[in-house]
Formats: structure tokens, C-alpha cells, sequence
């Protein structure tokens, strides 16, 4: 057996001849990509269940996704890019170089929330509501996605040898990412040099997984629209502030040591805890209301009128399209 790529050497996983990229009629699929893609998939879909589970139409959220999704990436990406200028001043085309990695979940969540707030407002939706919707799948997506960063070898921590302990081949690693800490604990194994880290991936990865789950549980009983959201941006912002810490690769503020991300998380939470006291005060005293959940038949039930709506819709069009074919024929 080769020696590994990837060692968790306290738990025994070895992982050899690891790849980051495979090839499809000659052309390379990133992994990264492709788990950044199931993440996404998995999150609107959960999004279109809690959609029809709370009576609003589940299109509107495939709709959202698909615009939402674009605008989110290039969030993500010019976060990114912005914060980590110098390995891209000098050769601006990298900038497009998605497949090498390199995106901010901060970016693409701010993205995300404001391509939410003007498709409501277009749509004449309750935003607070599309919030509650998404923040569930959007969690979900994130716990996948976090894996597209053990694919690429990327975004781990600092030294440690506790019993999650993740050894990396040096060869495979990008040596910005490897502190002078990681070099003096480095070791070398079967003639392979490795450096030992946090793999804050799983860490982020579990944290969101049971992020997900609170939200899941609160998302029946919560007391007023918007409060799942809020909950999201605590149980998010919370686990990033301190993983964050962990991370070799931080993205700081020009000059100085501050990592951009574990400012902004916990700016976030404090905002969000002050906007969540004051919900839950003035839901006490009926200034605000939620939207119930629905039992499955009442879903169903409720996804059939708007099909119905829909076909409606599109008849009158067909109808409008035919009268005005026909007046054009009169007149000519």
C-alpha cells in the first residue's frame, strides 16, 4: 500500500493516491465543484419541502434558487478575492479560476440575502418568510459543501494531536496555508513529509449539521416569521467565529492580524440575539405572527391550488395570445 494523502492518525483513516479532479472526455470536473453543486441541490430541495409544508408555492424557491445561486457564487467569490488581493493583482484571470477553490460563504450568503430581498419585493413575497424557508437548506448546503475543502486539501488549522488529528502530504498542500507552527510539528512517514492539522472542515461540517437539526425543531414552533433565520445566523456565526480562529488560511483585514470572518460572525450574532429578543417580545405581545405548518394532507392540498393557479394562468395567457392573433388577422 502507498502512503497516504490524507491520515487521520489517531482515528486510523488513510487515504492514498488521493485525487482532487477527475477527467470526463478529456475534460477536468474539479470534486470541489461537484460537492459545492450536491450542497445546493440538497439545500433547495429541502427549501421546496419546508416551502410546501408552511402552504406557499415551492416554484417560487427553484426559482430563487436559480437566480440566487448565481449571484451567490460570484458573492462568494469576490469576498473572497477582495480579501485575498495579493494572489490575484498580478494575474487577474485566475480571478474566473473557480475550480481551483477559493469562495467566501460570508460572500455568498450576503449575495444570497439580498437577491432574497429583491425577488420578494418583484414577487410581492413576505421576505421574513423566504428567510425562514431558505435558512434550513442553506445550512445544509453548507455541511456539504464544507467537504469540497477536504477534497482540495485546503482550509484546515493549526497543529493538534487530539483524536480528529489530520495528517496532510505536504506535496499536495498549498504552502501558503502552511504556518511555521505546522512546519516545526511536521513528521515524515514511508518517505513522505507530513504536517498535522485541525481539520476545521468536519469541525464547520458537524457544527452546521447540528445547527440544521435546532432548526429543524424550532421551525414548528417558532413564534414569530423571521426567528428561524435569526436562529440560523446565530447557530452559524457562533460555530465560524470560533473555528475560524483555528484556520491557517484567514482572510484579514488589509495590514493588520484580525481575521475578516471572525470579526464579521461575531457582529452577526450580536446583531442577531438583539433581533431575536426583541421578535420574541413583540410576539409575546401579538405585534408579530408566524406562519403555521401544515399537516401533509393540507400541504397537498394546498400545493394542488396553486397547480390549479398556475393553470389558470397560463390558459388566460393562451387565451390573450389567441384574441390578439386573431385581431391582428381582422385588421390585415
Amino acid at each position: 500500500m502507498s502512503a497516504p494523502d490524507i491520515w487521520f492518525v489517531n482515528l486510523g483513516l488513510r487515504f492514498s493516491d488521493w485525487a482532487k479532479s477527475f477527467s470526463v472526455f478529456g475534460y477536468e470536473i474539479y470534486f470541489y465543484g461537484v460537492i459545492i453543486a450536491i450542497g445546493m441541490l440538497a439545500g433547495i430541495t429541502l427549501a421546496a419541502w419546508i416551502a410546501k409544508r408552511t402552504g406557499q408555492d415551492s416554484e417560487n424557491y427553484f426559482e430563487l434558487a436559480i437566480i440566487g445561486g448565481i449571484f451567490a457564487i460570484i458573492g462568494a467569490r469576490l469576498y473572497y478575492v477582495a480579501f485575498a488581493w495579493d494572489s490575484y493583482k498580478d494575474d487577474l484571470l485566475q480571478i474566473l479560476n473557480l475550480r481551483a477553490g477559493g469562495l467566501a460563504i460570508y460572500g455568498g450568503v450576503i449575495a444570497g440575502v439580498l437577491t432574497a430581498l429583491v425577488f420578494a419585493k418583484v414577487k410581492k413575497l413576505p421576505f421574513k418568510l423566504i428567510m425562514d424557508t431558505a435558512a434550513p437548506g442553506l445550512i445544509l448546503g453548507q455541511c456539504i459543501g464544507r467537504w469540497s475543502n477536504f477534497f482540495n486539501m485546503e482550509c484546515f488549522g493549526g497543529y493538534t494531536d487530539n483524536i480528529f488529528a489530520m495528517a496532510l502530504n505536504t506535496a499536495k498542500v498549498n504552502y501558503t496555508m502552511i504556518t511555521d507552527e505546522l512546519i516545526e510539528h511536521s513528521f515524515v512517514s514511508e518517505g513522505v513529509t507530513y504536517i498535522q492539522v485541525h481539520p476545521t472542515f468536519l469541525y464547520e461540517s458537524l457544527w452546521s449539521l447540528g445547527t440544521l437539526i435546532l432548526l429543524l425543531i424550532f421551525l414548528r414552533r417558532k413564534k414569530f416569521d423571521g426567528e428561524i433565520f435569526l436562529l440560523y445566523l446565530i447557530g452559524y456565526g457562533s460555530g465560524r467565529a470560533w473555528i475560524e480562529g483555528l484556520r491557517t488560511d484567514q482572510l484579514k483585514w488589509a495590514g493588520t492580524d484580525i481575521a475578516v470572518s471572525q470579526v464579521l460572525s461575531v457582529i452577526v450574532v450580536i446583531a442577531a440575539v438583539i433581533l431575536l429578543v426583541i421578535g420574541l417580545v413583540q410576539a409575546s405581545r401579538g405585534r408579530l405572527t408566524t406562519t403555521a405548518w401544515l399537516s401533509p394532507a393540507e400541504a397537498k392540498e394546498k400545493a394542488e391550488s396553486f397547480r390549479e393557479e398556475e393553470s389558470r394562468r397560463a390558459a388566460g395567457k393562451k387565451a390573450e395570445k389567441t384574441e390578439k392573433s386573431g385581431k391582428d388577422r381582422e385588421g390585415s
